[in-house]
């Protein structure tokens, strides 16, 4: 559906909304909490502080933190500065023209599912993403929750 830029984009700012602190947020830190590559996270908000998404400092004090509220700030609008928009519906298919007019074996299956795909990016927010994970009791940034491993006894010492 989207690219796997789009979508460390997607986590990324939720995850910087969750932890909307006093301090930004160092790229390393991100990369760690969603388990993406550091260097191509980095790339990704840098892309969005350019763009006004996020705010950027620099320096040992310095990462990464909302520029917009997350009630304002749209999944359209992140997902578009890595993806084609999602308001334009492409064919599912492929071919290079499908239309009402033109259409392809899946159009009629697959206008209605695009057309809610497109509604969704463009009505939700971060704020709407944050709000429902809260509801569903789930971390909204994909993380997966992930129980530690069991401590290894040194063979050396004497089980207690």
């Amino acid at each position: 559906m989207i690219s796997q830029t789009a979508e460390y984009a997607l986590r990324a700012v939720v995850f910087l909304a969750e932890n909307d602190a006093v301090a930004p947020v160092h790229v390393g830190d991100v990369a760690a909490a969603l388990g993406t590559p550091r260097n191509y996270l980095s790339k990704i908000l840098h892309v969005l502080a350019r763009d006004g998404v996020l705010s950027s400092m620099r320096g040992p004090g310095g990462g990464f933190r909302l520029a917009i509220g997350p009630d304002r700030l749209r999944l359209a609008r992140i997902i578009g500065l890595f993806d084609a928009t999602p308001d334009r519906r492409r064919c599912v298919l492929g071919r290079p023209r499908c239309s009402d007019a033109s259409p392809c074996g899946a159009h009629a299956l697959w206008k209605d599912v695009a057309d809610r795909v497109t509604t969704f990016f463009h009505d939700t927010t971060i704020g709407d993403v944050l709000a429902s994970a809260e509801v569903a009791g789930v971390p909204a940034a994909g993380e997966t929750i992930i129980a530690p491993k069991p401590r290894r006894r040194d063979p050396r010492r004497p089980a207690s």
